[in-house]
């Protein structure tokens, strides 16, 4: 199928559309393309007419991710809020066999079908892939989006540690906001990104949620989050997983974005010492993963630095947790750094796991549902749970299996508190060895 190239002359007038997935990460992503000079918007459309448009104009054995983040583009196009032969959309592809590298295609087949194949569709990759005149990844460019992102991590992991204990309900989720503006007033002044700077940034961030009052004495279920990265990470796709387990009295912790993107640029290198390849090209690969490892050193420094937090696990431990469990050549889709995810959790004291898995993604459900019985033999204390989402799953369908394994480790908690007041007990009441 012929592309419709995002020409020099669009980017002067052209108003690009951004599927959605981590608001808080967006929000700071698409500042940082409109001060490169592009105009940008964020989708924010969701709901019931998103999954219909999906299932109208993509076919319904594609994966949910797919339909959903196709769905929700068609959806905006068609809503009358924009001039449709001044708008442009992107997506993400990395070169491998999974939807990051073929929702653009199946993007351009729907845009056919529903009469706006003159829509150009702008490829987001560091592979290659598709290039166009009036789109392009700079050094720069990319430095500023990869600050971008560790700061969304960084706001993300804080505000999950906090929000279940705050004394003042809001005040994370303020803090995100005020963090989030004054992040991006900084970009609008070409701030923020140079390492030493952000280290500045993160340790101010750091120190304002420390300073939230907490009641430390609230007894909550502690969950973590994995899945393919759309239905990990989307409201839309997930139906507002967080929201749900905050409304329980959980406190979530959701693996971010930072390991995943290391992880792939990892298997670039990956692939060059299982099947040999381009020197040139694992030196690239080599430095852009060294940056990343860097800029992921001090979001963990900063936050160790604050007792009262729990640190993200470096990528590096990652590794070392799925040595003999997978091989690292399982790498499509999320591959073993799913399982991986799952290990960083129940290591950090989140045994109990929610693995979203998407309708039609194989790569998941082999490497989430697929591991979860040789967890279990590793780990008897995890409590992982497995949901579905796709177009046919009911929200009250998947939160009451949630709600079972809650109640499960609640019981548990109630266990462990009543054996740890016995065994206090008991020690109290031994006399002193003279």
């Amino acid at each position: 199928m012929d592309r419709v190239e995002f020409t020099k002359e669009m980017r002067k007038d052209y108003t690009i559309l951004v599927p959605n997935m981590l608001s808080n990460h967006f929000k700071l992503l698409i500042k940082v393309f409109a001060n490169a000079g592009y105009n940008v918007e964020l989708l924010k459309n969701e709901g019931r007419s998103v999954v219909e448009c999906g299932l109208k104009y993509v076919h319904n054995d594609t994966c949910y991710p797919a339909l959903l983040v196709i769905g929700q583009m068609i959806d905006a196009l068609q809503s009358g809020k924009y001039d449709l032969h001044k708008v442009a959309l992107i997506i993400t592809q990395t070169g491998g066999g999974c939807r990051a590298s073929n929702y653009i295609h199946l993007l351009r087949k729907a845009l056919k079908k529903a009469g706006l194949e003159y829509i150009p569709v702008i490829s987001l990759n560091l592979s290659g892939l598709e290039k166009n005149s009036g789109f392009s990844l700079t050094l720069g460019l990319i430095r500023r989006l990869i600050a971008a992102m560790a700061y969304g991590d960084l706001l993300m992991l804080l505000a999950n540690q906090v929000r279940p204990y705050e004394t003042n309900k809001g005040a994370a989720d303020a803090l995100v906001d005020k963090w989030a503006d004054t992040l991006v007033a900084e970009f609008d002044n070409g701030k923020g990104f140079a390492k030493s700077v952000m280290r500045s940034y993160m340790e101010r961030i750091t120190a304002d949620f420390a300073a939230v009052p907490l009641d430390r004495t609230r007894k909550c279920v502690k969950v973590g989050i994995v899945g393919e990265i759309y239905v990990k990470f989307s409201s839309l796709a997930n139906n507002h997983l967080e929201e749900f387990l905050a409304s329980e009295g959980c406190e979530v912790n959701v693996p971010g974005l930072m390991s995943f993107i290391l992880f792939k640029v990892d298997n670039r290198m990956e692939d060059i010492k299982l099947y040999g390849g381009s020197k040139a090209k694992f030196a690239v690969c080599k430095a852009l993963f060294d940056y990343l490892s860097g800029i992921e050193e001090i979001m963990i420094e900063t936050v160790r630095a604050k007792s009262s937090f729990n640190p993200p696990t470096a990528y590096s431990h990652l590794r070392e947790l799925i040595y003999g469990i997978e091989g690292y050549g399982c790498k499509m889709g999320e591959g073993w750094l799913l399982t991986a995810e799952m290990l960083e959790l129940i290591e950090g004291g989140y045994g109990n796991i929610v693995c979203a898995q998407p309708f039609g993604c194989l790569p998941n459900h082999i490497v989430g549902k697929g591991m979860i019985r040789r967890l279990r033999e590793l780990h008897p204390e995890s409590n992982i749970v497995p949901i579905d989402y796709d177009p046919g799953a009911t929200r009250v369908n998947q939160e009451n299996r949630i709600k079972l394994m809650l109640s499960v480790a609640r019981e548990k908690m109630v266990s462990d508190d009543t054996a740890g007041t016995q065994r206090a007990k008991k020690d109290d009441k031994e006399p002193a060895l003279v």
